[in-house]
């Protein structure tokens, strides 16, 4: 079944403060659309249930990438386009290039915005774990002002959120303090691109004398939420990195996740793979300080 454009209303506002305003006067009514790669999906399947839009895709206001001295601030009608071209992202934050080069094809890339992506609230979001690796900050907008909220605090359950009506998100926040940490972004699906993750593991690390002292474990499609591996991350951290060390990771990853069977995949498949996404980080983590 096909949607009836005559049922839907678009507004274009030409400012993000005629945006607030509109959305503060009926804040249950009208549904934000940015690039709009997930919201067209529904409407051309005729299942997309808002039937008020309002574009905020083309705000300059939500498009800009600022960086200070302490944190990377970025907009959220950032494409991933944008991400993967700058600078400063491009060296300093790699998981998030990393799932930006892997997020859709590059007409998705050029698009998408990450704040559509973390709107959307699907486990699967590709930019969702490496804003967990990085504990992100949101800052959020709205008739009543603007909030800061951790990212890990944002996502409550399947598609639902810490997002009030009438707000949105305005800026991504993220601290410049992982100069020296190594990085591991993997992708796990029908295809590196154009296809949704079947798992999706950013991780972060150090290493001393042999032991993981530093180590953050963020996935996505194990769960309804994306999540921090945190139970996992205690039996790895302050351990040498040995043979039994994968073991007990193992043992951990099983007793703090809780994958489905889908159509693209099994939990128990999920499973496996993320135990051997982990124990390949691990191994490059131990290598990168042996070659340094």
């Amino acid at each position: 079944m096909r949607a009836n454009p005559a049922e839907y209303e678009l507004r274009a506002p030409d400012t993000l403060q005629e945006v607030i305003a509109l959305l503060g006067k009926e804040p249950e009514t009208w549904l934000p659309i940015a690039g709009g790669t997930d919201v067209m999906v529904q409407y051309a399947a005729g299942k997309l249930a808002a039937r008020k839009l309002v574009s905020i895709g083309g705000l300059r206001e939500l498009r800009k990438i600022e960086t200070t001295p302490t944190e990377i601030r970025i907009g959220a009608g950032s494409t991933y386009t944008d991400i993967r071209n700058h600078p400063v992202i491009a060296e300093e934050l790699p998981l998030l290039v990393r799932a930006a080069g892997c997020t859709g094809g590059i007409a998705n890339q050029n698009r998408g915005t990450l704040g559509g992506n973390i709107a959307n609230a699907s486990p699967a979001g590709d930019s969702l774990p490496a804003l967990l690796a990085y504990d992100a900050e949101l800052l959020l907008a709205s008739a009543r002002g603007e909030r800061r909220v951790l990212y890990r605090n944002f996502h409550t359950d399947y598609k639902k959120s810490l997002l009030a009506p009438g707000e949105l998100i305005h800026t991504v926040c993220i601290s410049r303090s992982f100069a020296g940490y190594f990085s591991y972004a993997r992708k796990v699906g029908a295809r590196d691109a154009q296809a949704i993750s079947k798992v999706f593991l950013a991780a972060l690390g150090r290493i001393a004398a042999g032991k993981i002292t530093e180590i953050r474990l963020a996935v996505g499609s194990v769960a309804p939420i994306p999540i921090r591996l945190t139970q996992t991350e205690n039996a790895l951290k302050n351990q040498l990195v040995d043979g039994s060390l994968v073991e007990n990771c193992r043992r951990a990853l099983a007793q703090e996740i809780r994958p489905i069977d889908d159509i693209r995949s099994t939990a128990k498949y999920r499973t496996a793979v993320l135990g051997n996404l982990i124990a390949e980080f691990v191994n490059g983590l131990a290598a990168e300080r042996a070659s340094s």
